[in-house]
């Protein structure tokens, strides 16, 4: 068992408005500028009237009064004693084997009881739905209310965990030998990097064992969902897609979008728009119809077919979103699925083929996904997906944009989270904004810096593909700021949309409700919530829970099962 300091993560809500103190906020310039809105209509939604709103409460972080007035001075000291510890280079050095001691020389009854009185305590909200309850009511009786996630790992060797990776991330031809992966090295199962816990620690890892195994995380996530749809009516819940299914099947969808994607560039390089902001960077059509009959991928014809009025417009050019929705089933091209190799000149199919039991996995995955989006949607509960790996997360948003295409009808239930740390993060958080506005559903979002910067970097120097994370921590800080500002602006204009910012940043926080100010966007209109993680950052969490009675939600950890099987 591990020691995770961070096991809860506590996602809050929009924070309520009353006056806390009059202490001065720095008025800091925005890092990103303003976003030109020019020529977008605003959306009709249900804002609050205008008339009837208080100003924005002034939020002072510094005044620990208010901050720490909902904690008793037992639990004062305990967060100071795990803050003590968990900031000693020794113990972090040498966490696992002090715990493997502690609990031989306790047993496992007392270690359960000491790890409860702190670690756990400080990070877990609890065990079961009757154990969480009395937190989550302290909590909202501060304005802060709850998310709830689970969060067990298995107990795993890193043998164990690396044996599990390569097993489940390879395709059953490329297990027999009998043909190597066409996938490009960074979508392909490394042995070094087998476990992906190495590096981690503030976010659950999952491995894949079998369907059953499978089936049984959905049922927690069910329970969470259900959980957190009783404990309050602004609930969320969390849950991550490689718990639901063969992470095989992301690699290989992860590959097939980046190849796509890299085509169109290479297209946009030919006709000199390289370099453009993605929803920048239109092709036109009949020159790239030349261009890809010349390639030989389907007749003049077919090809024709592809680029209609009825798909594309009129405008004559196609921009990324409409490349992207050419792969989709409902048109001819996703028979087509090649592109050309630039360094043989050889075209290649974009999906090799699953076998007839690799179908299945994929399909249930599919299901699993549906089941918990129609549970969500039943008890009024918005289910977030957390970001992963990178060479998991475009099949991730892929399928979580299909999940919000058919349940943001009305209002976002389904959040994509968006990692900040990530260089392409401002045009994944564009091109989606536009995809939402084009096809009239509610965009919902999670923004993060980023969970898997270490392992991350380790693996794109060691297997040899350019590194996806900014280069400093300056520059992620300006990512952030920049996509939240982008995202702030739309709900603006779109009184539908929603955003997480989930962030232990206070410039960050402080950032967003200045622009919240200055946009017109009001706590009221619940279109802007704030996440922590549970016990991590309670100088930030309460403060923007305190001034009126509106919901501030705290993401907590739901573990169900003995702390024997939990990683904390």
């Amino acid at each position: 068992m591990a020691l995770r300091c961070i096991v809860s993560v506590l996602r809050f809500g929009t924070p309520r408005v009353a006056p806390l103190s009059t202490a001065p906020v720095a008025r800091e310039q925005s890092a990103a500028g303003e976003q030109s809105a020019a020529g977008r209509e605003a959306t009709p939604g249900c804002r609050a009237a205008e008339g009837a709103r208080p100003p924005l409460p002034v939020v002072d972080f510094g005044n620990t009064q208010e901050a720490y007035r909902s904690r008793r001075s037992w639990e004062l000291a305990r967060s100071l004693l795990v803050l003590r510890l968990c900031a000693s280079p020794a113990l972090l050095a040498h966490h696992e084997q002090l715990l493997h001691l502690t609990r031989r020389l306790l047993g496992q009854r007392l270690f359960d009881k000491l790890m409860k009185m702190t670690f756990y305590g400080q990070f877990v909200a609890g065990e079961d739905q009757e154990s969480i309850r009395p937190l989550i009511q302290h909590n909202r009786a501060f304005g802060v209310g709850s998310i709830l996630d689970y969060g067990v790992e298995e107990d795993l060797s890193p043998q164990e965990a690396e044996h599990k990776e390569m097993e489940s991330c390879t395709s059953a031809v490329e297990r027999e030998g009998s043909g190597t992966s066409k996938r490009e090295k960074q979508y392909q199962a490394h042995r070094a990097f087998g476990d992906r816990r190495d590096g981690v620690i503030s976010a659950r890892t999952y491995f894949y064992a079998n369907e059953a195994k499978c089936d049984s995380h959905m049922e927690t996530f069910l329970r969470c969902i259900e959980a957190s749809g009783k404990a309050s009516d602004d609930g969320f819940s969390a849950i991550k897609l490689t718990a639901l299914g063969r992470p095989q099947f992301l690699l290989q969808f992860s590959d097939v979008l980046t190849k796509w994607r890299r085509f169109f560039h290479q297209m946009a390089a030919e006709q000199g728009k390289a370099g453009l902001a993605a929803m920048d960077m239109k092709l036109e059509v009949a020159v790239l119809q030349e261009s890809v009959a010349k390639m030989g991928i389907a007749s003049r014809t077919e090809i024709e077919s592809w680029f209609t009025a009825e798909t594309l417009g009129v405008s004559g050019t196609l921009d990324l979103l409409d490349w992207s929705s050419l792969i989709d089933s409902r048109t001819e091209l996703s028979k087509h699925l090649v592109v050309p190799n630039m360094q043989t000149g050889q075209l290649e199919p974009l999906l090799s083929q699953f076998t007839e039991e690799e179908e299945l996995q994929m399909t249930r995955m599919l299901q699993r996904m549906d089941i918990l989006a129609k549970k969500a949607t039943e008890v009024g509960v918005r289910l977030m997906v957390d970001a992963e790996q990178t060479y998991f997360q475009p099949a991730i948003s892929r399928l979580t944009l299909e999940m919000q295409r058919k349940f943001n009808i009305e209002k976002p239930l389904i959040f994509n989270t968006y990692q900040c740390y990530l260089k392409d993060a401002y045009d994944n958080v564009t091109l989606d904004v536009e995809l939402a506005r084009r096809e009239g559903w509610c965009f919902g979002a999670k923004l993060v810096r980023g969970a898997y910067m270490a392992q991350e970097r380790a693996r794109a120097a060691e297997i040899g593909y350019e590194d996806p994370i900014n280069p400093t921590y300056e520059a992620t800080h300006a990512m952030y700021h920049r996509c939240l500002n982008y995202v702030l602006e739309e709900l603006k204009h779109n009184a539908k949309a929603k955003v997480m910012v989930a962030s232990h940043n206070e410039d960050t926080v402080r950032f967003t409700l200045r622009r919240m100010e200055e946009l017109g966007l009001h706590p009221a209109d619940r279109q802007v919530y704030f996440g922590q993680l549970l016990g991590m950052c309670d100088q930030i969490s309460f403060p923007l829970g305190q001034p009126i009675p509106i919901p501030v939600l705290v993401h907590k950890e739901d573990v169900s099962g003995d702390l024997e099987d939990s990683d904390t």
